[in-house]
């Protein structure tokens, strides 16, 4: 995707005047003033007017020429989340479609859910299912979240780490899954550039530092692949350019294959666009003539296409120097495929293109008809999203039926998960495998092109449960679990009857009063189940916690126990309260006389520093009253102080006796984050000793992009000696983060 100026709406309307009719034109035009006018007053992070980024969105959809529904969709893609419009208001305006897909990109913002990892998987659930209706649903999303991982900058470190990595793990292998691989680098690039920064530029510099070398390297291998295919006369359109890897790849392989990038030589790869299928294995032949090819590293995704429509040869060979040089080798039409997946095949076609065609062709995929089998064999939102993930987003391998068929899957499947792949009953029969002729055992890993036979049975007596254990796809383990759910139905609903019945009395509750059958349908509906035996089949099978259930026909009592608590915790309250006016003898300061701290107007009141936020001398501060235990001292800035408040806790002024302090004996809770390299913890604890003769713990940890993660407890005399602890920290090679923390 090109990353150049900032674009206006005249600059969308002219990509748009270039494949547009002036019909469609003026619809793209009329998209443009109605999210301008909904979007008049609001600003985004950066300051900037909020109408800059759908005029981005609709752009990128406008450079992958895409139809005009797909570029309106692209400008109010927000409206409805954000703006007073309605999606009604869009369905009157511009038709049932376009309502459609800004429909599918709208986030699931007015419900509440009881985490936001849930809301999140929701709202993941919802625009795969969009996409499964019709696929620029998800085309918009991705344009979407390129613009918002462009201007990233504007947000705050962990939202920075938060989207990106949420874009590392959906957004980008759905564009790979698409076939968006312009999209698809720019997005993996991005968010390497906000999880692994230290990386993301040592990558950068080096890159920028060879490429002079590099330049005259691959200028060299052109001009060679140009005289070993020139006796073939294929024609004036062959293209034959030098690529360069990106930023993400060399970080993965660097990664994968425990290198340095000094050791990595395939940085670039030299592209051979022609005009046709027979050029494509001319051209291979001259190179392999050539140059020798390298064993194992020839791909020939002509033949066997990737799931998302790729196709091209593939070939390392031994090149210029002595080093591995990448070619692949493509049509002009494989080309467009390539670099724009699905938007190529449904970029705009004067007078052909509309939602009905688009949904046809959307269900030809194989990632929505993947995404359709997760909707329907998934029994809730953690699921669905665990399974898309781990069948749909991952690596393949493609292994063949001996008719030829070919069957793909996710790397590591077996046997069984290619069974199932076929057929929920060859699955069910199956009783073993051969692999390119040879029995093998059930744990087998199918590879790339091996030829795979089930063998089954018809007396077979159905999977056994160690099948669970051999299985590697979501779908083979959700059709075993259907299959025993139906055959030990019966048991299963008097076991999870059973089993809830147990858990009540163990409260001290009489089953019988509150498992009416009124309340059990009433229940079951609430879980998501069609009937009481349907909720009691799931907990004897064990798919649903039996305390779950439990805690569903005992929400009332529980919710009436703590009505009654926090009547109790109220009145307490208002007798300290009473006890602190009843003290009050003037409104002057008066120190406790056993306390750095002073509360306004009270004499000989206990008083305790939070543990939570650890304020120390020069800090500013606020009190507010516990039960049974004086007064609490938080900075002012702890979220627990505004919890406070909006509680209805009294909060009063307090005082440091002392700003400047007087002793190392206020602990302080700091946190170090930095790249994970030999001697990191080795600095920081030198630094803390150089500035203080108190630290009183430190641990340590990597999160899963392997930053360095050092929590310490320091003694310090005040704010201003924390400070220079701080500073001193953050000069440190490799921290990028040295901050307080509130427990």
């Amino acid at each position: 995707m090109s990353q150049t100026k900032e674009l206006t709406h005249e600059d969308v309307k002219h990509m748009v005047e270039g494949y547009m009719n002036k019909e469609h034109v003026a619809l793209v035009e009329r998209a443009y003033h109605f999210a301008a006018v909904a979007h008049h007053d609001q600003k985004r992070q950066s300051g900037e007017p909020y109408i800059i980024h759908p005029i981005q969105v609709a752009g990128i959809l406008a450079e992958l020429h895409m139809d005009p529904e797909t570029v309106c969709a692209g400008y109010m893609h927000d409206i409805v989340e954000d703006t007073g419009a309605t999606l009604d208001d869009i369905r009157e305006l511009f038709g049932p479609t376009i309502a459609m897909i800004v429909d599918g990109d709208t986030k699931i913002s007015k419900i509440h859910y009881k985490s936001n990892k849930e809301q999140m998987a929701e709202t993941h659930r919802k625009l795969l299912l969009a996409m499964s209706k019709d696929i620029r649903v998800m085309i918009v999303k991705l344009a979407d979240r390129l613009h918002n991982m462009r201007t990233l900058q504007h947000l705050r470190p962990d939202k920075q780490r938060r989207i990106a990595n949420e874009t590392l793990e959906i957004y980008a292998p759905i564009a790979d899954r698409l076939g968006i691989s312009t999209i698809k680098w720019e997005l993996e690039d991005l968010s390497l550039r906000y999880l692994n920064p230290q990386q993301y530029y040592r990558i950068a510099h080096l890159m920028h530092s060879r490429r002079d070398q590099r330049v005259s390297y691959i200028n060299e291998a052109v001009e060679k692949v140009k005289a070993a295919i020139s006796d073939l006369k294929l024609g004036p359109n062959v293209e034959i350019y030098g690529r360069p890897k990106h930023i993400y790849s060399i970080y993965r392989k660097m990664v994968t294959q425990h290198k340095q990038f000094s050791e990595i030589y395939d940085l670039l790869a030299v592209r051979v666009v022609v005009d046709s299928v027979r050029d494509c294995y001319a051209v291979l032949g001259a190179i392999h003539t050539t140059w020798t090819p390298m064993p194992g590293r020839f791909k020939d995704y002509i033949a066997m296409p990737k799931a998302n429509g790729y196709q091209s040869l593939h070939t390392t060979v031994i090149g210029p120097k002595g080093h591995p040089l990448e070619i692949q080798i493509r049509t002009h039409k494989m080309h467009q495929v390539a670099e724009y997946g699905v938007a190529a095949h449904w970029a705009y076609k004067e007078g052909k293109t509309n939602g009905i065609a688009i949904n046809r062709d959307s269900q030809k995929l194989n990632v929505v008809k993947e995404i359709l089998e997760m909707r329907n064999e998934s029994h809730d939102t953690d699921e669905f999203m665990q399974g898309v993930q781990s069948d749909v987003f991952t690596d393949k391998v493609y292994a063949f039926t001996p008719k030829g068929d070919v069957i793909e899957m996710p790397k590591g499947a077996g046997p069984l998960d290619m069974a199932y792949q076929i057929h929920t009953e060859v699955g069910n029969h199956a009783t073993g495998a051969k692999v390119n002729g040879h029995i093998v055992p059930l744990d087998y890993d199918i590879k790339n092109g091996d030829i795979v036979d089930i063998l089954t049975s018809p007396s077979s007596a159905g999977p056994s449960r160690d099948w669970l254990n051999l299985v590697s796809t979501r779908r083979a383990r959700n059709k075993i679990h259907q299959f025993f759910r139906a055959h030990d139905r019966e048991k299963n609903i008097v076991d999870g009857r059973a089993q809830i019945e147990r858990l009540l009395r163990e409260d001290g509750l009489d089953p019988n009063d509150l498992m009416t059958d009124e309340q059990v349908d009433a229940v079951a509906k609430q879980m998501h189940f069609k009937s009481g035996d349907d909720l009691f089949a799931a907990v004897g099978f064990g798919d649903v916690p039996p305390i779950g259930v439990r805690n569903r026909f005992t929400a009332k009592i529980r919710q009436k126990q703590r009505n009654d608590q926090q009547r109790k915790e109220e009145k307490a309250l208002m007798e300290d309260h009473q006890t602190l006016e009843n003290n009050t003898n003037n409104k002057n300061h008066i120190s406790n006389g056993n306390s750095d701290v002073i509360v306004e107007g009270v004499d000989n009141l206990l008083t305790r520093l939070s543990h939570c936020c650890s304020p120390v001398p020069g800090d500013p501060i606020v009190g507010y009253i516990t039960k049974g235990r004086g007064v609490s001292v938080h900075r002012v800035d702890c979220p627990n102080v505004k919890q406070a408040e909006k509680s209805g806790q009294r909060l009063v002024k307090v005082y440091w006796s002392n700003p400047e302090g007087d002793k190392t004996n206020y602990n302080a809770d700091i946190e170090v984050q930095g790249y994970n390299r030999n001697g990191l913890l080795n600095d920081v604890l030198r630094s803390i000793n150089n500035n203080t003769r108190f630290l009183n713990s430190v641990n340590g940890k990597l999160d899963h992009n392997r930053l360095a993660i050092i929590s310490a407890s320091v003694g310090v005399r005040n704010a201003e000696h924390l400070q220079i602890i701080m500073d001193a920290l953050k000069n440190i090679h490799d921290v990028y983060v040295v901050k307080r923390v509130i427990h």
